[in-house]
């Protein structure tokens, strides 16, 4: 919201008091607002958390998204109408893969990945339509605020706890190995606010840094911005195997003109300052 009303806009959130799965309260409120964009970011996000229940997220992800779409197509038909997606859609990759790309096909691994994949394909064919959509899909995106239920953020907050002595100095992690492509999320909300210019064509846009991490080196950054490193135990309920995903933003890049500005060791000095504040609060 910040940076759209900085840009001008008027903005109009739903959050809670929305069910994205109702469609009829869905369509209301989209004719009530007249809205000249839709910014579509409603989901359950998480791929681990997925696998548990299978059925919410098609209820979130798909059906959430089929409501928005229809909503649009019934009310605010020129309206240009952002569908957040997610790289889960490709699946993960063997590490040393080339980075990549739209033209990529899909092999999600996940009911996440899947629910996703399903919800880009029906706005695609909304698309076909008429209707104005720009589909995206995300690669790992962190930074302040971020939900402990991912990894840096899970790391960040450990950390803050044991500087605190709300913990014993050991850090649970997962597979350290695995490769990720990780831009900071003021980066990305840059990238969404270009795609909402109706000079960008609606189409499909990798949103990825194009440089592939370790999340071993994730962890390094926070343990110097915590300014400790504990012991380390691996949890064998968050290991995954070696994998990559990494993508290729050539066509956003070209078509806006984006490219990431903030590294990564001052997005994950700010992550953890944040739970540093929440710690110091809590």
């Amino acid at each position: 919201m910040p940076r759209l009303e900085a840009e001008g806009a008027e903005v109009i959130a739903r959050d809670r008091e929305l069910d994205v799965t109702d469609a009829s309260g869905v369509a209301d409120t989209v004719a009530a607002e007249h809205p000249e964009a839709i910014v579509h970011l409603a989901a359950q996000s998480s791929p681990s958390r997925s696998h548990g229940d299978p059925l919410r997220d098609y209820r979130v992800n798909y059906l959430g998204t089929r409501a928005v779409l229809e909503a649009a197509w019934r009310h605010a038909r020129s309206a240009r109408v952002l569908v957040v997606g997610s790289a889960d859609q490709y699946g993960p990759r063997p590490v040393g893969s080339a980075p990549l790309d739209e033209s990529d096909g899909f092999r999600p691994t996940s009911p996440y990945g899947r629910t996703k994949a399903a919800a880009e394909l029906l706005a695609t064919d909304y698309a076909a339509r008429g209707l104005d959509v720009v589909r995206v899909r995300a690669f790992n995106h962190i930074g302040p605020g971020q939900s402990e239920i991912f990894v840096a953020s899970s790391f960040a907050k450990q950390l803050a706890e044991i500087a605190r002595g709300a913990r014993r100095s050991e850090l649970l992690v997962g597979n350290l190995d695995a490769v990720r492509d990780f831009t900071d999320v003021r980066d990305v909300v840059d990238a969404y606010v270009r795609l909402l210019d109706r000079s960008v064509p609606a189409r499909v846009f990798n949103v990825a840094s194009g440089v592939g991490v370790r999340v071993r080196v994730l962890l390094d950054h926070l343990c110097e911005a915590a300014g400790h490193r504990p012991a380390v135990r691996v949890d064998n309920r968050r290991l995954r195997r070696s994998d990559q995903l990494l993508g290729r933003s050539d066509a956003l890049r070209r078509a806006t003109g984006w490219s990431p500005r903030i590294e990564l060791g001052q997005t994950l000095r700010d992550l953890y300052a944040a739970w540093e504040r929440v710690e110091a609060a809590g």
